[in-house]
This record gives C-alpha cells, sequence and structure tokens, in this order.
C-alpha cells in the first residue's frame, strides 16, 4: 500500500512518535510525504520514505498523487488550533480522499485505528482494483 504522511509543523514531533512505534506496520509499505516531515521520520525511524517538496509544494504534489488515485491511506496530523494559509491545499486534501475513497487520519486516535486496520488486511479493497466512483 502507499500511504502518505503530512504533519503540520505543531503535529511533526508527534508524526515522528506515530511512525515509530508502529514501524513495523509501515515498514511493509511504500512511504511518501512532504519533505521536512519525510526527513524527520526517516532520520527518526530508518524508514525509506519518497520525499516531495517543503511547504506547499510537497502538499500540492501529494495531492496530484491523490487525484490520480495513486495513494491508498493519507495520515495527515492537522493543527486545528492554528489556522494557515495552506487551509485550502487541506480541504483539496480531504476532498480527494473522499472522491477516491481513501482512508484518511487527521489525528492520532484515528490513526492508530487505520495502522491496526491495515495490519489485519482489513484495507486490502484499494489494492485490489483502486476502487472509484
Amino acid at each position: 500500500m502507499k500511504i502518505a504522511i503530512i504533519a503540520h509543523d505543531a503535529k511533526k514531533e508527534l508524526m515522528v512518535q506515530f511512525c515509530s512505534a508502529y514501524c513495523g506496520i509501515l515498514s511493509k509499505h511504500t512511504l511518501m510525504a512532504t519533505n521536512t516531515t519525510g526527513k524527520q521520520v526517516s532520520e527518526a525511524t530508518g524508514l525509506p520514505i519518497i520525499r516531495y517538496l517543503s511547504g506547499r509544494g510537497g502538499a500540492e504534489q501529494i495531492l496530484a498523487l491523490l487525484s490520480c488515485n495513486e495513494v491508498d491511506v493519507l495520515l495527515f496530523f492537522r493543527d486545528p488550533i492554528n489556522p494557515k494559509v495552506t487551509d485550502a491545499n487541506d480541504i483539496d486534501l480531504l476532498r480527494l480522499c473522499d472522491v477516491h475513497n481513501v482512508p484518511v487520519a487527521t489525528n492520532i486516535a484515528t490513526a492508530e485505528a487505520l495502522i491496526l486496520a491495515l495490519e489485519r488486511g482489513d484495507l486490502d479493497w484499494r489494492q485490489a482494483g483502486n476502487v472509484t466512483i
């Protein structure tokens, strides 16, 4: 499965901790991330991560992958307290997940549920033809 990882600045450390805790599961999948998040997660875990541009560019590259149904799971730790200029991109990310039926987690509680479902095989339907509605 192809898992995209994005974290707002205030949530990057939480993403690193999450990926460290679930490194064993994540290591079985293709990981992609925005540059800074990917670098921090990779350095902490040793996981190979395809990294895209820093800042808005990386999120836009992942948006393009989502629009082509090239992402199976999105882990997107958002900072709901401090709105950013990139909030329009955030809405687009979530909208494309809805369009392509991509499971998305915007917080650690949902991310844990998705990762455990991934480990059990509950998300294997994504690989059985990348269902698009």
